[in-house]
């Protein structure tokens, strides 16, 4: 577990973007998944709005996906074990990093054909207790022609990440600009942040 922890990282201390490939495991993976899609079907997923409680508003020409809140009061035993996981990140992160993170939120995103998420930065302008944006994909056998990468906006250093199962993505969230480019797919992640408050 720690290996994948530590190519968080080290990948975010050279490039700004923490990048592991397998910090989900398979089988956890395909647990969150089936979640996903169960919750779906329930129709329990929410139209994804923009800004916090404080300053909700909702864009379907900025932002089309769909999202659950996680909540550990559910109770789902594999969505416990991923924050289990993310407890553990982040004694290693506090520990290694002297981050001081306190806490943290996730939920289900969902990408239909033809989602995407404009750029934006994840801390609000209101509240600044978001410190790093966490996002793990659920896609297997992810191809190219699915499009629904994530793209992350640098000076003279763009990059595309594409929503493979099992990786994880770990970045500052008031530094790097970012989007979700359409997808041509059904494209399933938990996204989240590791607060501060």
């Amino acid at each position: 577990m720690e290996n994948g922890f530590e190519d968080l990282i080290a990948s975010y201390i050279e490039n700004k973007v923490g990048i592991s490939e397998h910090f989900l495991s398979p089988e956890l993976a395909n647990h969150l998944k089936q979640n996903l899609l169960d919750l779906n079907q329930q129709s329990l997923l929410q139209t994804a709005g923009i800004g916090n409680s404080e300053k909700l508003s909702y864009d379907g020409a900025i932002r089309s996906d769909s999202i659950y809140w996680l909540d550990k009061k559910h109770n789902n035993v594999f969505e416990n074990e991923f924050f289990a996981q993310i407890d553990a990140f982040i004694i290693y992160l506090n520990q290694s990093c002297y981050a001081g993170i306190t806490g943290y939120e996730f939920h289900y995103s969902l990408y239909e054909t033809g989602d995407f998420y404009l750029k934006h930065l994840d801390q609000f302008k209101n509240n600044p207790s978001r410190k790093y944006s966490m996002i793990s994909y659920l896609n297997s056998n992810w191809q190219e022609s699915d499009g629904g990468e994530l793209m992350i906006h640098q000076e003279n250093n763009n990059q595309k990440i594409a929503p493979t199962q099992g990786k994880t993505v770990f970045f500052k969230s008031n530094e790097l600009v970012h989007e979700v480019l359409v997808t041509q797919n059904t494209r399933m992640s938990i996204t989240g942040w590791l607060k501060s408050d």
